[in-house]
């Protein structure tokens, strides 16, 4: 039987690719980054603070620097009950960690990680879905989230979870707000909101966002780790004040995936800041051509393009993990805000210095062009 002949098959090289990604980039997330993200925590943690970290569970004696931590860890999840309090609105109790960590995995679908290769005449794209408007794709998928702890505060039926709710209501809708308006200086110097050509604009190194808009930089960072509600923005989860925000009364899986997606928006937050600021998957001052005619010289062509590639996946993984690890430092090294001055900070200094930016931007523009 000939295979050219079943209904569909020009596009079955386009459906395999999309495939293969997705499971990569849900590997990545889920299978690497997020239990990963739990021992480095500790042990980025302990360092700071001069203790030794997680360094007792051992199998046979090999302690492996104490990452047998993260998989009692899990263990200790999935065999936890999965306990729901009297009250609770069962339906919605079960249905807000999935609407909290669903949008934090689906962001990263329009997020470019490597460029275009060429393999064996199949012209190949790391990208799941290559989006015109990808920038504004992701805040709205990342608004999604906060409906997530909104319904666990609600359908908890505790008075501290609600709080917590309340608090998570006004910060992240506060700085959504803040955030939108520090990336538009951003578009405005690559003149897109589609994420691949931001990131081959790059290309030339002193084109990287972060020589270009340092104070959107400043000011994109400081909202995004508000929107990812950790130290020093963990208001809504505040365990001196509220025991643990809105998922107290979550066990088990379900506490699980809240915390996995806490550290999935991690991953997908770096991904974000590297693709708009640092360069995406671009060497300083190496080209894709030079690099790939040096590389097709020595091995030819296809081989030349998987090398390369590969290149790429592993200098964009390498931004990516910089980043988790200077965002980590900073929730170890700051104390926590109050209340009133997470909410000072997003609309009294963050929002007008965003429209300040936006505004010398334009003024800088018209003046180049």
């Amino acid at each position: 039987m000939d295979i050219t002949l079943i209904p569909g098959y020009q596009y079955m090289p386009e459906l395999v690719e999309m495939m293969l990604k997705i499971v990569f980039i849900f590997t990545m997330n889920v299978g690497v980054f997020a239990p990963l993200l739990g021992y480095v925590e500790r042990k980025q943690s302990a360092l700071m603070q001069d203790r030794i970290g997680a360094n007792r569970a051992a199998i046979l004696g090999f302690t492996i620097f104490g990452l047998w931590h993260t998989m009692t860890d899990a263990i200790k999840l999935i065999a936890k009950e999965d306990f729901i309090p009297e009250g609770a609105d069962k339906p919605l109790h079960f249905l807000a960690p999935f609407v909290a960590v669903v949008p934090a995995l689906i962001a990263f679908a329009v997020i470019p990680f490597g460029g275009t290769y060429y393999l064996w005449g199949h012209e190949a794209h790391l990208i799941i879905a290559d989006l015109d408007v990808g920038i504004l794709f992701i805040f709205a998928v990342a608004g999604i989230g906060t409906y997530g702890a909104v319904i666990a505060a609600w359908a908890s039926n505790n008075n501290w979870s609600l709080l917590g709710g309340v608090r998570t209501a006004a910060q992240m809708v506060s700085y959504e707000v803040a955030m939108g308006l520090t990336i538009v200086g951003v578009l405005m110097v690559y003149e897109s909101l589609k994420l691949t050509e931001i990131a081959l604009i790059q290309e030339d190194f002193f084109m990287w966002g972060i020589f270009l808009q340092p104070v959107g930089f400043l000011l994109f960072l400081a909202c995004a780790l508000a929107e990812n509600k950790r130290v020093p923005f963990d208001i809504p989860e505040a365990e001196s004040e509220l025991i643990a925000g809105y998922f107290t009364e979550y066990s088990g899986l379900k506490f699980a995936m809240f915390w996995m997606a806490e550290f999935v928006e991690i991953v997908t937050i770096s991904a974000i800041l590297t693709v708009l600021f640092f360069g995406a998957w671009h060497i300083p001052f190496v080209t894709h051509d030079g690099l790939l005619s040096l590389l097709t010289s020595v091995v030819g062509a296809d081989i030349g393009n998987l090398l390369l590639m590969f290149i790429h996946l592993a200098v964009f993984w390498g931004k990516v993990c910089f980043l988790i690890v200077f965002l980590m430092l900073i929730r170890w090294s700051l104390p926590r805000f109050r209340y009133d001055q997470i909410m000072k900070l997003g609309w009294k200094i963050i929002l007008p210095l965003a429209l300040v930016n936006i505004l010398a931007t334009g003024v800088i523009l018209l003046v180049v062009k």
